[in-house]
């Protein structure tokens, strides 16, 4: 069965660097319409002392000019296939449906959710976090998985076709070492697309995870030499992973080569989540 998800129209969050941005591309290359979307876009003046308050790591690329939201539907569209760029914080209920809406509105509906907004700057021990962290977390991790599918679930199911992908973690497979929102949260969405998929498959929507390992994404690449090499060190194939092997997983779960797979937490990690002595 071939895979490709050409004429299906995908919105992407969190897309504006790393998996998000590589996962948008690999779905324009496959034939899609994609919506990249992420709380950062090039068009869009931040104040960004209140931004690094927020999320030292939004802070960091507003600050540093890594934010490609823009971009990346224009490589898209030089694909040949359609593609737009919109700022979306998936803590706003509001704002979610305004952008579905519009989606809607420009490609006719959206066949293909990957949820893969997410903050994971929250480090300390149990006894140094702080509850407005947790929470903040919890809304965008968790929550904003859960207020993206509701938008697009009633479209899918008068389609009778839909494919949700939440870019879970290695970490919600092991736990997080002085992460507990992160490792909880990641975790989390495997269990939203494990009842989800009960839910979503009369209707011939399949939600699944992709749980991915140490990534050598722009946000990886702040970690320090050292937590590099140890991660290096537990993987078996003895590498980091690239983006361009988190895409094709993506594109693989959106399209129909997938048909029988659903609420499936899918490792994509190098080894990292085996035991190793």
């Amino acid at each position: 069965m071939q895979i490709s998800v050409k004429g299906k129209v995908a919105l992407v969050t969190g897309a504006s660097r790393g998996l998000g941005r590589e996962i948008a591309l690999s779905l324009g290359r496959a034939g899609a319409s994609v919506a990249v979307t992420d709380l950062l876009h090039e068009d869009v003046d931040y104040d960004t002392d209140k931004l690094s308050e927020y999320s030292p790591l939004a802070g960091h690329f507003a600050r540093t000019n890594g934010v490609r939201t823009r971009q990346t539907a224009e490589e898209i569209s030089e694909m040949g296939v359609r593609a737009i760029a919109r700022k979306l914080d998936v803590t706003n209920p509001a704002e979610i449906e305004r952008v579905v809406a519009e989606v809607g509105r420009e490609f006719g509906g959206i066949d293909i959710l990957v949820s893969n907004a997410a903050v994971m700057d929250n480090f300390g021990a149990l006894e140094e976090q702080k509850l407005d962290r947790w929470e903040r977390d919890l809304a965008v991790n968790l929550t904003g998985a859960f207020n993206c599918t509701r938008a697009v679930w009633p479209g899918m199911k008068n389609k009778g076709w839909g494919r949700i992908i939440y870019i879970s973690s290695v970490a919600g497979l092991m736990g997080a070492w002085l992460q507990p929102s992160y490792g909880a949260t990641k975790a989390g969405l495997i269990g939203l697309a494990k009842s989800l998929a009960i839910e979503g498959g009369r209707y011939g929507i399949t939600v699944n995870a992709i749980c991915p390992g140490f990534i050598e994404t722009e946000a990886v690449k702040l970690q320090t030499q050292e937590t590099t090499e140890k991660v290096i060190k537990r993987t078996p194939l003895k590498r980091l992973g690239q983006p361009e092997e988190i895409g094709p997983m993506a594109v693989f779960l959106a399209s129909n080569a997938s048909s029988f797979i659903t609420g499936a937490a899918i490792p994509v990690t190098g080894g990292l989540d085996l035991m190793m002595f």
